[in-house]
């Protein structure tokens, strides 16, 4: 709760006066701060499960998704519709939250890229709807875009 492990991203929402940061890369999990203070105020991991810095050093596509985040969540953004968008990179998956932490959905990416994985950064459309998500994908060396809702091609 005191420290963060190589912070990838920070997003601040200025509504709420609040700093999302994807502390992924030694702890593993997504820490909302208070933007004036920098006082923790909340934090999860994968699922909105409690985070673990334990975790399976290989990705294998053919077994089910991993219940926690792996090395490094590269990304925490929040839609203009309040969901936070968090890239589990070596997982290939995006996952949404709501801004307390619980889970509403998620979806992989390339699932078989192995190594560094997929998911390495998000950029909303600019629309007001922010329609689309465009996927940067280092492993691959690739840029998608996928639909917000579905999280589809």
């Amino acid at each position: 709760m005191e420290n963060f492990g190589r912070v990838a991203k920070i997003f601040v929402d200025p509504k709420a006066n609040e700093a999302y940061i994807s502390d992924g890369y030694l702890n593993k999990r997504v820490v909302v701060l208070d933007a004036d203070t920098g006082k923790f105020k909340r934090y999860w991991g994968a699922y909105g499960n409690n985070p673990t810095t334990r975790t399976s050093a290989v990705t294998i596509p053919t077994r089910p998704p991993a219940q926690q985040f792996r090395n490094p969540v590269h990304c925490a953004e929040l839609s203009n519709d309040g969901f936070l968008y968090v890239c589990d990179r070596v997982n290939d998956r995006i996952q949404v939250f709501q801004p307390d932490g619980k889970f509403v959905k998620d979806n992989s990416s390339r699932k078989r890229s192995l190594a560094d994985g997929s998911v390495w950064d998000i950029a909303f459309s600019k629309d007001p709807q922010q329609k689309y998500i465009y996927l940067a994908d280092g492993r691959n060396q690739k840029v998608y875009i996928i639909q917000r809702d579905t999280l589809r091609s």
